[in-house]
């Protein structure tokens, strides 16, 4: 209950899916929560339900794709919570699931613009605020297409290939300062995103078990699943792990 004891964390994308569930065993391991999401209504909810089990946690609206709005809200946590410890990047997009040629620029930046400079920027006004605090640890959510392609979906597979390199490339800029960069790879977790990628390509029973059937546990995954590799990531119990990949898909990219 306790291996994140005074430790603060920020989540973006909290409010539904693996950053809600990574938000609520992170604070369950005693830390707090800031949550950050465009999702206003849920993001609030679910700051009042962590608040009511007896979990510090404040929800901010934030749009990770826009500098001065990530700036703001990270000088507000800081001023709110005293410091930051933990980063968990997780808000992303699947974006446009089209061949790259029939892909418009506008389709391929929006997934950019949020999963890779919502990165950047969120790396970015957390590092001041963790070296303030003596060091931390930065959780960025790549992917299994971080890892292999698949012929689908062209923008977020190169959004998260890019993820698993700044993670590796912030790990060694970062790792005199005590702070400590990792990647996270998921495998086909049900959340909404998921739902709603499989319900755009078609039946979605059929697509579920296609789905599930990727990978050799046969089935997908959960959000706590994801959520508890963050807390290990966040907890001194991964005091020697940075630069590396933490690879959770039910076996899907051991082939």
């Amino acid at each position: 209950m306790n291996r994140l004891k005074d430790k603060v964390a920020v989540i973006t994308g909290a409010a539904l899916g693996i950053g809600a569930a990574t938000a609520r065993r992170l604070g369950e391991e005693g830390a707090a929560v800031a949550l950050l999401d465009l999702h206003g209504a849920e993001g609030e909810a679910l700051a009042a339900r962590l608040d009511a089990a007896g979990i510090k946690a404040r929800f901010w609206p934030c749009d990770v794709a826009k500098e001065a709005e990530v700036k703001r809200v990270f000088g507000e946590v800081e001023n709110h919570f005293g410091r930051i410890d933990v980063l968990v990047n997780n808000a992303g997009v699947s974006g446009a699931n089209k061949p790259t040629h029939e892909l418009t620029e506008e389709e391929w930046d929006f997934v950019q613009a949020i999963n890779v400079k919502g990165v950047f920027f969120c790396t970015k006004y957390a590092v001041p605020a963790m070296k303030r605090a003596g060091g931390g640890s930065i959780i960025n959510l790549s992917s299994i297409y971080g890892l292999v392609g698949a012929p689908d979906t062209p923008p977020y597979h190169a959004s998260k290939g890019a993820v698993r390199l700044m993670s590796k490339t912030d790990a060694m800029i970062y790792a005199p300062d005590k702070i400590r960069v990792n990647s996270v790879h998921p495998g086909f977790i049900w959340t909404p995103m998921v739902e709603a990628h499989l319900k755009s390509a078609g039946e979605l029973e059929e697509g579920k078990a296609a789905t599930a059937a990727l990978h050799p546990l046969g089935h997908m995954g959960e959000p706590d699943d994801i959520a508890w590799g963050a807390v290990y990531l966040a907890s001194d119990e991964a005091k020697f792990v940075t630069g590396s990949e933490l690879v959770i898909d039910g076996g899907y990219t051991a082939r």
